[in-house]
């Protein structure tokens, strides 16, 4: 195999070997091109349709309800053009989401997100987190109210916040097949498009590639 490293802006390029450490100490993730995956569909899941106030709602009785929600997000990249792209779910054509959902009661957060990572992109649902790997949680987001602002920190004058969103490192294996709802597109977005770009992929996808920023990007071609 060869291997070569990908900075996070995708200008070096360098071929090293597996025993070859990072000059800088930066954390090695390793990722495979697109081309070593299978993508297909499978039937439609449901996708509820509500205004801003139905939303509002609903997450308002789900607090009285529940207490906080916590949601769990996947953060998966592949290489595509010698350059790390971010695996993302598009609704229709103008809603951007990382793959994964809200937690049960009781559920724990790496069950929670293999669970919907199963439901959302494999064929096999009850696999329950089969061939999920799960890493590090690399940020996490806090919603003190109902509306639509987040914040990557609880602020100060916040004593009950209503949602926290973690996003966890899903590091994918040589090979796999992905299955996607009709539904839904599974797109390899560029991590130079996402970064900063928070009036397409809004606050959460558009700061990944900064909270990627302490891995340097170990391609493995076959």
């Amino acid at each position: 195999m060869n291997h070569r490293v990908v900075s996070p802006n995708g200008n070096s390029l360098q071929v090293v070997s597996s025993h070859q450490t990072d000059p800088n100490n930066s954390k090695i993730l390793n990722i495979y091109p697109l081309s070593s995956y299978y993508f297909g569909s499978k039937q439609a899941s449901f996708f509820k349709e509500e205004t801003l106030a139905d939303r509002i709602h609903r997450l308002s009785l789900n607090y009285d309800q529940n207490g906080m929600r916590t949601c769990v997000q996947a953060v998966i990249l592949v290489e595509l053009f010698k350059h790390p792209h971010l695996l993302l779910l598009q609704v229709r054509n103008s809603i951007y989401k990382l793959p994964g959902g809200r937690l049960r009661r009781g559920e724990l957060e790496i069950e929670c997100l293999q669970r919907k990572l199963s439901r959302n992109l494999s064929v096999d649902e009850e696999s329950r987190g089969l061939g999920w790997e799960v890493g590090e949680c690399l940020g996490m987001w806090w919603r003190p109210d109902f509306q639509t602002v987040l914040y990557p920190y609880v602020p100060p004058n916040i004593k009950t916040p209503k949602e926290c969103t973690k996003l966890y490192l899903v590091k994918l294996p040589e090979s796999r097949k992905f299955f996607v709802p009709k539904t839904f597109k599974l797109l390899a977005v560029p991590l130079c498009q996402v970064h900063e770009n928070q009036k397409t992929y809004g606050q959460i996808i558009s700061g990944v590639p900064q909270l990627l920023s302490k891995f340097t990007f170990n391609v493995i071609e076959s």
